[in-house]
């Protein structure tokens, strides 16, 4: 029997998944709460072996909320429940640790699913949804690919090629010297340049220097 707490700040959400959860022989809804702070307290009490779990709450949100659940019971599976279809949130619900995203305005059968799937051991986002989620991280990467610097780094090289030192560079930025250099560093790495000749040709390709007139 996989045991499932419920985590909505909505009495009625919380009653109709409970009426879900119930009706099939495999799942048990074994407690209920109303904010992030709750589910705490809950998890302790119920030792659930799923936590389903809203993203926007009263006190934290469901995401802010993931690192002290999983701390705390580090055998439970979390399962996000949201209105949010942006690949942003999924992203960052798989990065503080949740097994699964399911939309709310899913089907029935897909939410019990979604659960059976993280209570043994597999991650679930809906397929549309993780077809998204692997586009724009696609996209994030291409855009990598095309310009590896970060602004920081491109504004560190701009210096570089107009002849200034770390220390000047460091000044100029507000940044220590070892930063700088670490900056530096990690722009010839990326670059894959071996001289400041090199550096500074490259700066004059990307039309750098003429941003410092």
């Amino acid at each position: 029997m996989t045991r499932v707490l419920i985590v909505d700040d909505h009495a009625v959400v919380r009653a109709g998944l409970r009426l879900l959860i119930d009706a099939e022989s495999d799942l048990e809804a074994v407690g209920e709460a109303a904010s992030a702070r709750e589910a705490v307290f809950e998890a302790r009490a119920t030792k659930p072996d799923v936590i389903l779990m809203d993203v926007v709450m009263p006190d934290q949100t469901g995401l802010e909320a993931l690192p002290t659940l999983l701390h705390e019971h580090p055998e439970a599976k979390v399962l996000i429940l949201s209105m949010q279809d942006d690949p942003r949130y999924v992203r960052e619900a798989f990065a503080a640790g949740a097994s699964g995203y399911v939309l709310k305005e899913a089907a029935d059968n897909e939410v019990v699913g979604a659960i059976r799937e993280v209570a043994e051991g597999g991650r679930y986002v809906h397929p549309e949804l993780g077809a998204r989620l692997i586009e724009a991280e696609a996209a994030a990467q291409r855009r990598a690919d095309a310009d590896p610097l970060s602004d920081r780094e491109r504004e560190v090289l701009r210096l570089l090629a107009l002849g200034h030192t770390n220390q000047e560079i460091a000044q100029t930025l507000y940044i220590s010297v070892r930063t700088a250099e670490t900056h530096r560093a990690h722009i010839m790495q990326k670059l894959r340049l071996g001289s400041r000749a090199e550096l500074v040709r490259y700066a004059l390709a990307e039309g750098l220097l003429e941003s410092s007139a």
